[in-house]
């Protein structure tokens, strides 16, 4: 088991209690072992204060997600600096905390300087360490978690037996085929195959460039309340616990959001797409779709790709080494040869074709669908449907049709204030409009 500043009485105890995780973050008891240098803590204090006015030392270190006990001491250096003054007594043997003139203009130009207030950043090489102990290549997940992941979803015993070994390799797949198939809805349940939890940090530090790494649109927090004392004494607030995440991009992306993102008026960096899927999946839906040609996208990616790391460069210009830990999944309605040339095929060993259901699956999508609408099924109603708009008109079964057709009968339903059923009259209205529309077919 992988652990970082354990105090050395804990880690018996701790280690047979916590043998579940591969990683975690231990709260620092000195500066030292935080990894952060303490002018930075200094100056991350003085820009909390000068944005709230005064507040206590715990409050401090409840914003900055550092234990108040280290904190002491660098209160108590800057007061003795001047830098800070007492305002008053607080609760718990603790002060109220203001900044002096000298103060404010040092606080003043620390925000000019870099204008993060968050919580504090963990070092880099920490974060490396964190990836290597909970990428998905250590994990080797089999049929059954296969199936958990995808069981609100119809998969053929075929594309089962596709799926399993490529997602087991953690290598990237393409998965390609006509849209309407489920592609994208497949993608997304693959990271629950993976399953634990891991941690993530708000923020990463490298000499004085913080690069803000959490985003709520993709990492979503998990309750650690349930760990209880353990959890208060031992967790390192700077990490946050997430569901492994998956990042999904699709025709929006460009060779811009790959690279460190840079504003120069805070000077914060914002973490790329790839470095925030790491220990989960990156999802490229629509690929060949995006604004930037295919090629040049997959020349970015072709060295990650085999050596599982990548190469960042800071505002400074120094580079930096990242982990590329993730499963890489591309979703393309084309033909992935029309795309991409032998040499980055070899890279994503799996192409998988993603083809139209067979009438039977048709079928069991559209019990799946009433039951999730709340509408009583009725096999006859789809066997008129598939003769009378299918089989006549030689029109392909798609997976995302049930779903459809059931949503506009509902919604036609209520316009007419009726009961929503299934009924042959109901679809004959609705597929007039839906694959006109949708589809650019003639009903």
């Amino acid at each position: 088991m992988l652990t970082t500043h354990f105090p050395e009485v804990e880690l018996g105890l701790l280690g047979t209690i916590l043998s579940d995780d591969a990683f975690w973050p231990t709260s620092p008891q000195t500066v030292e072992e935080s990894g952060i240098p303490v002018s930075f803590i200094e100056s991350l204090v003085c820009k909390n204060v000068l944005i709230h006015g005064t507040l206590s030392g715990r409050n401090v270190a409840e914003h900055i997600c550092l234990p108040f006990g280290m904190l002491e001491e660098v209160l108590s250096s800057l007061r003795t600096r001047q830098v800070l003054v007492h305002a008053g007594p607080a609760p718990f043997n603790d002060y109220y905390y203001a900044l002096t003139e000298n103060g404010t203009a040092q606080a003043r130009v620390a925000m000019d300087s870099c204008a993060y207030v968050g919580p504090a950043p963990v070092p880099l090489m920490d974060y490396v360490i964190s990836v290597d102990a909970q990428s998905i290549s250590a994990e080797a997940p089999q049929r059954q978690e296969l199936q958990a992941a995808v069981a609100d979803i119809s998969v053929s015993e075929d594309l089962f037996d596709l799926l399993g070994p490529a997602v087991n390799s953690g290598a990237g797949m393409f998965l390609y085929g006509a849209p309407g198939n489920g592609k994208s809805t497949l993608a997304r349940r693959i990271t629950g195959c993976f399953g634990q939890q891991i941690w993530i940090p708000h923020a990463i530090i490298d000499g004085d460039q913080v690069i803000k790494f959490y985003d709520p649109s993709y990492h979503h927090m998990v309750d650690t309340s349930s760990k209880g004392l353990l959890d208060a004494q031992c967790h390192d607030r700077r990490w946050l616990r997430i569901n492994r995440p998956t990042v999904v991009v699709g025709g929006e992306l460009t060779l811009d959001n790959l690279d460190i993102r840079y504003d120069p008026r805070s000077n914060i960096c914002e973490a790329p797409l790839q470095l925030k899927s790491n220990c989960g999946c990156l999802l490229i839906d629509d690929f060949g779709r995006q604004r930037v040609a295919p090629a040049d996208l997959l020349n970015r990616w072709i060295i990650p790709l085999e050596n599982r790391h990548d190469f960042l460069a800071l505002p400074s210009g120094k580079k930096i080494q990242v982990p590329f830990e993730q499963l890489i999944i591309f979703s393309t309605n084309l033909e992935p040869r029309e795309l991409v040339d032998e040499a980055f095929l070899r890279r994503i060993p799996y192409k998988i074709e993603i083809g139209d259901p067979s009438e039977e699956e048709f079928r069991h999508l559209f019990q799946l669908c009433c039951y999730h609408f709340g509408c009583d099924y009725r096999a006859e109603v789809v066997d008129y449907l598939l003769d009378r708009h299918y089989r006549a008109v030689g029109r392909a079964l798609r997976r995302c049709h049930p779903r459809d057709l059931l949503s506009q009968v509902r919604n036609m339903c209520t316009y007419r204030d009726v009961e929503f059923a299934m009924r042959p009259e109901y679809f004959d209205r609705v597929v007039a409009s839906y694959f006109a529309m949708v589809l650019g077919e003639s009903a």
